[in-house]
Order: C-alpha cells, then structure tokens, then sequence
C-alpha cells in the first residue's frame, strides 16, 4: 500500500475566518496559502447583497466602489478588482490593513446589520491589491506629459504621500520635505509592523521615487529649510506634518524615569523592526521585556501599545481608560485582539499620580460617567475615596496628540490657526489663507484616520491641478 504523504496542519488568517489547512509536503506554504486565501475572497466577496444603497460605500471616507469590485472578486475577475479599487483609494493595500472597517464599511454592511456577520471588506481590498503586487499589476507611475509646476510637500504621510502620487501622475514636478529618514509618517514608525508590514510602505515609496517624486529627507523645516524658501521654490505648497505633540499627564510625579510617550515607544520598536540601532532600547527605557506596563489611555495608539508590549515579553500589560468600553474612541476589533492577548483593561479608571523615580506605581482614581456634554458623551466624574495603586515599571501615555505650533516654528504668522491650533483651510480643497499654500491630513483636521488623510490629499491635489490649468489658461490667452 503507498504511503500517504504526511500532513501537517497550519492556522491562517486573523483576517479571514480561521480554518485549518492541510500543508502537503510537495507543496510550498505560500502557494497553498495562496490557494486558500483566493477560496476565501470569493467566499467572502459572494456574499455581498449588492443591495440598492451600499452603505458600506457611503460610510467609506474615499467612497471605494467596494460592492463593483467584490462582485469581480466573486466572478475571479481579480485584475479588474484591483483596477476599481485603486480608482478611488491611493494605497488600498495599506487601507485593508489598519482601517477601522468596523466603524466604516463594514459596520454598516447590510449583512452586518440585519445579524448575519459582516463581509470581510477589508481582508478581501488587502487581498486584491497584494496579488496584484504579486502578479505586476501595479503598473509604476508614467505621466502622459510632463508639466513645468511644481509642488513642494511637507510631511511624507499618507496625506503628502497621497497628494504626491496624484500630483505626479499628472506630470506635475512634486518634492516631498520631512523630517524622518525614511517617508511613510506613522504608516512607517506610529504603526506597529503586526498591523503594518513595514516592506508595503517601503514598496509605495520606491514607487513613488521610481516615478518622479523627489524626497528630501531628514530634512526638519525650519532648521535645514526655510518654509518661505519651499514656498519660493514651488508654484504651490501642502503641509501634511500630522500632529506629533504628544499630551502631556498631570499629577505628582509625572516627570519620573520610566514614563514615556507612546510615539517614542512605537517608534523605537518599529527601528528595531528595520534592524535600526536603538540606545533607549538595548538600555531598557524603551522595552517593555520582564516588566509590568500599564498604558494609559483608550484610543488606537493606546491599543498599538499593549499589543506592542505583548510582543516584547511584558510580564503584564492593563490599559487605563477614564470612561467605559463602550466610550472608547478606538477600535472594538483592536480592544478584543489585544484581550486574547492577555491585555487586561481597567475600565473608568483615570491616573492621578505617580510613585517612585523610576516609576514603580500608578496612583489611580476611580471614575464613573456623569451627565452628557454638548457632543451627548458623558463626562467622567471622580468617585471620592475609591483611590488605588497599580504596580508599574513602565508607564506609556498614549493621550493622544496635539499639533505643533507651526506659525512659530517657521516663522509665518500670517498662517491662520484655529483654536485647537490646527491650520485653517477651505473644506475640500485644503486651501490656507496664504496664497498657494494648502494643507491637508490631520493638520487640519487634528488626530484622525490615514484613511481620510488619503481623502484629503487627493481632494488637494485635484484642487491644485484645477488652478494651475486654470493659470496656464490665462497665460496661454
């Protein structure tokens, strides 16, 4: 009797619904991945209603044509599903992987809602774009004609990074100015590689230098360059710096060693994922191995951080949120991984001190939800006398963030800020009162999704290229 070739079963997917696969020897691993991730999308993608108001299209900030190109995912029309989807959505590879689909598509998916579960939107929009990675689909940029304008961009975000891809297709001469050494914003060091592979942020990058678009980087403006010599040198500018101030924590003892901001935490790690040497890791400031963390605050960055110190061998990790689940403002999906991870959440629970120096504690005050403010969020309130301490040798303030005072920075007031310190520009096209100067992203809008940093770059640039036509008309007459 012949032997049968031995079997070795392997889990797949967080992203798809788990199954277990056989993996024959004569087979490699990815191809049978692939194989199986295709049954999936088909799966996935066919049980869409294609009902007759897609709310997962209206609820998508870039208003992606997803039921057209699912029902292609279905027929095994991939190609043409790529080709849709990269229409409207700049990077949907990136999109598939950290959009909240749970506020967006697909919680208002019509299958979601009338209990059925959810079509995975997301895992399918990854899947189309990777393949057609895979395949050479993704066909580099080539303008038609190329243009004499040019743009200079500051910050190479999702929202610089998005103007710049657009701007360039249409063969306008586009450099990018940022501070880092690498482009990509948080996608390359505020995202943690388990969500973001670092090498798909890299491949968008090479594409966009590959096709025309120049970067300046390690380039701090302000220091290396003036803004009123970008603004010299360009027809039109867009700032896309993001907001990078990190909120500060009040209390007694907030200035002890041990208590870091969530931006230099991520970042440290994700160097460490490009095999980057870092001091304030191999010191142990930054790595969280061998310690009890706790992470305060409720947003996607706090749940970034658990999750990151899970990873590096925490001997324990909780997050302190001041309101309850249900008023958080980060992902359910994200709260949920991070709890089969171990990840313990005290709810209603605010930081009211800190002992020790180094840290070895959070003093923490219990808190319960009192009346609706303006917005119908109800406000934590303090329970008098239900103080505790939690045990700490590392503390990340993930709060959130701020922007910078960027009218001080680069010496331009005349550059109009609003009241949270945002700069001021025109819905829709990101215009700024400063002649031909334009902003875009979470400068605008303050901490946001990269998703509408996409929006908002793409929406800029169509603004750009309707006056510089407009401009070159006039001339032409």
């Amino acid at each position: 009797m012949a032997k049968q070739p031995m079997l070795k079963f392997v889990t797949v997917g967080r992203d798809m619904p788990e199954k277990r696969v056989p993996n024959l020897r004569s087979k490699d691993f990815h191809e049978i991945y692939a194989e199986y991730a295709d049954e999936k999308a088909k799966e996935q993608a066919g049980r869409c209603s294609q009902c007759g108001v897609p709310y997962c299209q209206t609820h998508c900030p870039l208003h992606n044509n997803i039921p057209d190109w699912l029902r292609m995912t279905a027929e095994g029309r991939l190609r043409e599903a790529y080709e849709l989807s990269q229409v409207t959505n700049t990077f949907p590879e990136i999109c598939g992987r950290i959009c909240p689909q749970d506020r967006l598509c697909e919680g208002n998916c019509v299958i979601e809602q009338s209990g059925h579960g959810t079509v995975t939107i997301g895992a399918v929009e990854k899947y189309i774009t990777d393949t057609a990675w895979e395949e050479g689909w993704v066909q580099p940029i080539a303008p038609t004609n190329e243009r004499p304008e040019s743009v200079g961009i500051i910050g190479a975000g999702p929202g610089g990074l998005a103007a710049a891809d657009h701007l360039r297709r249409a063969g306008v001469q586009v450099t990018v100015y940022d501070r880092y050494d690498r482009g990509g914003g948080l996608m390359t060091y505020g995202i943690p590689g388990f969500k973001l592979e670092k090498d798909v942020v890299m491949r968008r990058m090479e594409q966009l230098e590959q096709g025309g678009v120049g970067f300046r980087l390690n380039c701090n403006v302000g220091d290396d360059i003036s803004f009123e010599e970008i603004r010299a040198t360009h027809d039109a500018v867009i700032i896309a710096t993001g907001v990078y101030k990190s909120r500060e924590l009040p209390g007694p003892g907030a200035g002890a060693k041990g208590i870091v901001r969530a931006i230099d935490y991520l970042t440290t790690s994700n160097r460490l994922g490009f095999g980057d040497s870092v001091p304030d890791f191999d010191s142990g400031e930054l790595n969280a191995e061998g310690k009890k963390v706790i992470v305060i605050g409720g947003g996607d960055t706090a749940m970034d951080c658990v999750r990151t110190a899970v990873r590096q061998g925490a001997e324990s990790v909780k997050c302190l949120y001041r309101r309850d689940r249900a008023n958080m403002p980060g992902s359910q999906r994200e709260v949920k991984n991070a709890e089969e991870e171990g990840v313990i959440f005290e709810w209603l629970a605010a930081p009211k001190g800190f002992k020790g120096d180094p840290v070895s504690g959070v003093m923490v005050q219990r808190m319960r939800l009192g009346v609706p403010d303006a917005t119908g969020r109800q406000s934590p309130e303090v329970i008098e006398g239900a103080d505790y301490t939690e045990s700490a040798d590392l503390v990340i303030k993930a709060l959130g963030f701020e922007p910078e005072d960027l009218p001080a920075l680069w010496d331009q007031p005349e550059l109009t800020v609003t009241g949270w310190g945002t700069i001021k520009a025109q819905y829709g096209s990101g215009e700024t009162d400063l002649e031909g100067v334009y902003a875009v992203g979470d400068i605008v809008r303050g901490a946001s999704l990269v998703v509408w940093a996409i929006r908002d770059g793409r929406d800029c640039a169509d603004a750009i290229l309707t006056r510089l036509n407009g401009v070159k008309k006039i001339a032409a007459e």
